[in-house]
């Protein structure tokens, strides 16, 4: 019998991952890339003795596959992708490929703004509770990778819009919905419908023996579960004062509700603090309470959680001015959160990449907390014409070190300088890390 060929087009994390557990399983794999192949994943892919290509796509081979899996980054655009849909060759995600051969349970977690930190209390809850877990999708390892390593009983991942879109049978144990806000509309034709599509694919395999753990509060996810097909059995979480939900807020009090469960906490004694660390912090709880987890083991996660890096991470004091790195907060919303849990004057470092951007949802947080704006970007006309009524002084800088000498220049004893820049970070770094890295590295040389 011949071997069945798979070809992956893209070799980030994700195509990586999916052609060594498709080595592994026993396919002819080829990996294309149209880019240059990162050093850490050619290396992985000569280890594992699989044939690849970079700055090319050889049509005679992608052609011959059986099936193909696409990374998340390719888009039904580009040419690569249009080619293989008039060759009607069978496409699947790196996700889709991965549950194939999944025998552990998965707790799924998506949503415009949160999924990192909500993906990474999860797994630290689980972690606590001495569960055989581990973590990874959008966010670490790859679930192809994970699931090629060895068994584990669960698998807290993060999904992103795009791995939702190549999904196909995926069904997750556990599905949180944590929020829906535009993002990423550039890919979506400008249609926020479309995006929101995306997100529900979450939940459209689940049955009743499977759980669907949303916010009570999002008024998208509501009014769009009337029109999407949910089958699972449905928990909200809210911070309203409204015990209708698995999780609510009476007074200063998080209580967390599940069949006969009930686990209470004092919003001062999470770990992580801010209007949307309390969404994060109910969604995980929620999820420990289906899992059965302790209510000892639940509270004390939330307690001793570590927060991300590059998620308003606190970076240094230097002449009594702060400074905060949130280089991951890539869109609208994330920047609103990080405005809201600031109580001090606020220097922000701003720009990059927009995705579409609807700047009109930051007016008032910007003319409440913000003083001045250090743009950092190629192209920073947006951010002038979005906020010059509402900020005094508004500065353009090319690259970090000029943004964040501006900055400190412009600040005082008990300002904050924050980096969220609201965009993408693609025209003059490499990914949001390397942002924050950088940020981070100026910082400390002041």
């Amino acid at each position: 019998m011949m071997q069945k060929k798979i070809v992956i087009i893209g070799s980030g994390e994700s195509g990586t991952g999916a052609a060594i557990l498709a080595k592994r399983k026993g396919y002819d794999v080829f990996v294309s890339d149209k880019g240059e192949i990162k050093d850490i994943y050619k290396n992985k892919l000569i280890k594992e003795g699989i044939a690849f290509e970079e700055l090319n796509h050889n049509y005679e081979i992608i052609f011959s596959a059986d099936e193909i899996i696409k990374s998340p980054g390719v888009q039904e655009k580009f040419e690569v992708m249009k080619k293989v849909r008039e060759k009607n060759i069978p496409v699947v995600g790196e996700i889709e490929f991965a549950w194939r051969y999944c025998e552990g349970k998965v707790v799924a977690i998506t949503g415009s703004n949160g999924k990192s930190t909500c993906t990474s209390l999860t797994y630290h809850l689980l972690n606590k509770a001495g569960l055989n877990v581990a973590i990874g999708g959008n966010i670490g390892i790859s679930f192809a990778e994970l699931i090629a390593n060895g068994k584990h009983d669960y698998y807290v991942l993060e999904i992103s819009n795009f791995q939702l879109d190549d999904a196909i049978t995926f069904k997750p144990y556990i599905a949180i919905l944590l929020n829906i806000t535009p993002d990423h509309l550039d890919s979506y034709n400008y249609e926020f419908e479309k995006y929101i599509d995306s997100k529900f694919r979450i939940t459209m395999n689940q049955t009743a023996d499977d759980y669907f753990i949303w916010c009570a509060d999002d008024e998208v996810i509501k009014e769009n579960l009337q029109t999407h097909t949910c089958n699972a059995t449905q928990l909200t979480f809210t911070l309203n004062n409204d015990p209708h939900n698995s999780a609510w807020i009476e007074d200063s009090t998080i209580i967390i509700q599940f069949n006969q469960n009930r686990t209470t906490m004092t919003i001062n004694e999470l770990a992580l603090q801010g209007r949307h660390n309390r969404y994060n912090s109910m969604a995980a709880a929620i999820a420990g309470q289906v899992l059965e987890i302790k209510s000892e083991t639940i509270r004390e996660s939330m307690m001793d959680f570590k927060g991300l890096e590059h998620r308003l991470e606190f970076v240094a004091k230097v002449h009594g001015i702060s400074f905060i790195n949130d280089s991951k907060a890539t869109n609208v919303n994330s920047t609103w959160y990080a405005l809201e849990s600031q109580s001090y004057p606020v220097i922000w470092i701003a720009g990059g990449v927009d995705k579409g951007n609807d700047y009109a949802l930051l007016n008032d947080m910007v003319k409440q907390k913000v003083k001045a704006i250090v743009c950092l970007g190629i192209d920073t006309r947006k951010l002038h014409e979005s906020f010059s009524k509402q900020v005094d002084l508004i500065v353009n800088t090319e690259n970090m070190e000029d943004a964040v000498q501006m900055a400190y220049r412009l600040g005082k004893n008990g300002d904050v300088v924050l980096l969220s820049p609201a965009c993408a970070s693609f025209d003059l770094f490499e990914n949001y890390e390397d942002r924050g890295n950088q940020f981070k590295q100026r910082v400390r040389e002041l």
